[in-house]
């Protein structure tokens, strides 16, 4: 009777949950109606951008965003809408600059690089850009100073101290678990795998961070540099004497303009827009801004009936449908396809954004991008990162164009199998035993190591995947194979290091690409369409919506510390196929 009678409570509460659930999600399907309404912009506003999210590619398709127990409680906006709303607001008459404010800026150097060129682009139309924050990070600094006056809070934290990149090694934890990673590569610089086996960086390692870092950090200053005025020898001694320790430091050298607490600010920009000290400041959200009916010379292109697809491959690469977040090659696949049998659409910009990930499922994707090339034109553009499989299913386009600060290249091929042996047989007293048809029956098992003839088996697929993959990069770019190996062996390279050796064709960002795109199909007009169709909220309702509750739950927890969780997890997913990986994933702090 007692069981009874918790299978009845334990029912009536999940009932309850459920009701209070269902309400919820009504309530956010009543508050995303009423949020799409046209946003109306007063006359003489300010557009405030506040970055405080990590920048995906697209928006999310979420109207229940500002519900935190359904992911990310804040309402974020991706790339391409702040793009596209700067380009906006260059036009709007009601518009009189932007308010860059507080933001974290949580994106990598190719993202931050388009935010800025968008909006120096911006500042063509004389109007100001005021940029603001009690904290600088180095992203931020590098995104404001572009502005036309920076200004720091008097008690702030200042950054300007140069870039690092840091690997973490898990070597020493491995071997205290009794975990032995056995590695299968082909690639000299191909360091993906160097945590589970080195405690330190490899020589070659070494000297492909330092190269690319260097160059990622010379376009920063040169940025720096040309936008402040400021000679970039001076620049590189500040951060390198570590000169700028307080404001006022900032101040003394000129990377800022003024010291000043957030209602002096407020009062200047009540200034700039022609208002009393008493009165409320006008201004509108960016994320708000898309819902305006503003219109751009791209709202005239789209009233053509020719289409120019944007087909947005963003994450880590596997088989699969995939989302915003990560590539599943079926999902790619499919929207390749659909675009190429499309009469309508005459062009494809296909937008890279990844590290990589299963070799096979690049080639799954590289092997559409070359048969929708045969029909119709097709260029890339490439995000914060395009490096490894993300280069693979690149390589075969028309052309292909990288921001300056893009991390690509990594053309190399790996596989990780681990030997549990010890962990199972030493430290849990586990072991095991049991028959088997034929000699590598089990080939793979982890609770024993491999043999010197299965070594040798799956080194060999490993080579014939690093084969196909120069081969693909040789014939997509026209080179010989024997070159491309020679810049090839898993060597890492910036954009701007790539245009030198033959591996993009030319600098700039998504527009750029577009543009390229319309004129090899020879477009004055037409419209963009996006693609793969993005996958809404209720959509996720038993496909994965736990797992983004659970993600949401651990990243709070974890705080930075979820980025080990997630290299650790990531070492069972190394297991599964032969991959075409960045090294790890670049953080430039």
């Amino acid at each position: 009777m007692k069981q009874f009678f918790k299978f009845v409570l334990a029912t009536f509460v999940g009932l309850i949950l459920t009701s209070v659930i269902i309400i919820l999600v009504i309530a956010g399907i009543i508050a995303a109606a009423s949020s799409d309404k046209t946003v109306e912009v007063e006359p003489n506003s300010i557009l405030h951008i506040a970055i405080n999210y990590t920048i995906n590619e697209r928006t999310p398709n979420n109207p229940l965003s500002g519900l935190s127990f359904l992911g990310d409680g804040d309402k974020s906006i991706g790339l391409k809408d702040i793009l596209a709303n700067i380009k906006k607001a260059k036009t709007d008459d009601n518009i009189k600059g932007i308010f860059l404010d507080e933001s974290s800026v949580a994106a990598g150097q190719a993202t931050i690089e388009e935010i800025r060129n968008a909006l120096i682009d911006f500042k063509k139309s004389g109007k100001f850009i005021i940029a603001y924050s009690e904290v600088y990070s180095q992203g931020f600094y590098y995104l404001a100073s572009v502005a036309d006056k920076v200004y720091v809070n008097p008690k702030g934290i200042f950054e300007f101290k140069g870039f690092s990149s840091q690997v973490t090694f898990l070597k020493g934890a491995l071997d205290k678990l009794g975990i032995e990673a056995q590695i299968i590569k082909v690639g000299t610089y191909k360091s993906a795998v160097e945590p589970y086996f080195l405690t330190q960086m490899s020589p070659a390692n070494r000297l492909q961070v330092t190269s690319y870092l260097g160059s990622m950090y010379d376009h920063f200053l040169t940025g720096i540099s040309v936008s402040r005025k400021l000679n970039k020898d001076s620049l590189f001694t500040y951060a390198n004497e570590m000169m700028i320790k307080e404001p006022q430091d900032a101040l003394k050298y000129k990377l800022v303009d003024g010291l000043k607490y957030k209602d002096e600010i407020l009062d200047e920009l009540r200034q700039r827009t022609g208002l009393d000290s008493k009165a409320d400041i006008k201004s509108v959200e960016i994320g708000e801004y898309t819902s305006t009916d503003v219109k751009t010379d791209d709202d005239t292109k789209g009233s053509s009936k020719n289409r120019i697809a944007v087909v947005y491959a963003s994450g880590e690469i596997a088989g699969g449908d995939g989302d915003d977040n990560s590539i599943g090659s079926e999902g790619i696949s499919k929207a390749l396809r659909k675009v190429r049998l499309d009469n309508k659409v005459k062009a494809v910009v296909l937008r890279v954004n990844s590290p990589g990930g299963s070799s096979l499922a690049s080639d799954v994707i590289w092997r559409e991008v070359m048969l929708t090339k045969k029909v119709k034109p097709i260029i890339v553009s490439m995000g914060d990162v395009a490096a490894s499989g993300g280069y693979y299913i690149a390589c075969a386009a028309d052309s292909i164009i990288a921001e300056p600060n893009t991390i690509t290249g990594s053309i190399g091929i790996f596989a990780v199998i681990p030997n549990l042996k010890k962990l199972f047989n030493d430290k849990l007293g586990i072991t095991f035993d049991g028959v088997k048809t034929g000699k590598f029956a089990d080939l793979g098992d982890v609770s024993r190591p491999l043999t010197p003839e299965e070594k040798l088996i799956l080194q060999n697929q490993v080579n014939r995947g690093y084969d196909d993959f120069t081969k693909a990069v040789a014939e997509g770019r026209h080179k010989t194979q024997a070159y491309i190996n020679s810049i090839g062996q898993g060597r890492v390279w910036t954009g701007e290091q790539a245009l030198k050796i033959g591996l993009v064709d030319r600098l700039g960002n998504i527009n750029d690409a577009i543009q390229s795109a319309a004129k090899k199909a020879n477009l004055k007009n037409y419209k963009l369409e996006a693609y793969p169709e993005q996958k809404s909220i209720f959509n996720k309702f038993g496909l994965g919506l736990n797992a983004e509750i659970k993600t949401h739950m651990l990243k709070s927890e974890l705080g930075e510390n979820f980025k080990y969780y997630e290299q650790i997890k990531g070492l069972t997913q190394l297991m599964r196929t032969p991959q075409a990986r960045m090294p790890y994933e670049v953080e430039v702090h």
